[in-house]
């Protein structure tokens, strides 16, 4: 019996195929098509994640539109396993362009996750660890929860 589950590979951010990372991502050979490549997109303006701050007025999409042809191409689903903005207009469009983009079709993209910082990172400006998180008061509602369909926000903890 076919494995079915979904194989989750990891690699770094959007302009990952000017640096090689796609040929060797694209020797994968996968009949059953479970492979989803893990990428990472921000919007500063070296694409780090470490400011709140986006890089000029872009609809977000374009930042995906080589990874998405590339995934085609290659018979690959794209999971998107980091992105963030800082809570401004620029980086809410930016935001809403990207999830907008996921969701055309045809698409290859299976999912997103936000970056959140982690528990204790309530000044972190993607943060949307209750009750705090800097995210939380115009990232949250008029973005993330447009697009996530029964998103739930959960507090959890763990004990040792």
């Amino acid at each position: 019996m076919p494995y079915s589950d979904i194989i989750c590979l990891e690699q770094t951010h959007i302009g990952w195929t000017s640096s090689g990372n796609a040929a060797v991502f694209a020797a994968i050979q996968d009949p059953n098509n479970n492979t989803a490549i893990e990428m990472r997109q921000f919007f500063d303006t070296d694409g780090s994640g470490t400011s709140g701050n986006c890089h000029g007025a872009n609809n977000g999409g374009d930042r995906l539109t080589g990874a998405t042809q590339w995934l085609l191409s290659n018979n690959l689903k794209g999971f998107l396993g980091q992105f963030s903005g800082g809570s401004n207009s620029v980086c809410e469009s930016s935001l809403k362009g990207i999830l907008s983009y996921m969701q055309r079709s045809p698409s290859p993209w299976i999912g997103a996750l936000w970056w959140a910082a982690g528990p204790g990172q309530d000044n972190s400006f993607s943060s949307i660890e209750p009750p705090n998180g800097a995210a939380i008061p115009q990232i949250l509602p008029n973005v993330l929860m447009l697009y996530y369909r029964g998103l739930r926000v959960v507090k959890t903890s763990f004990r040792l």
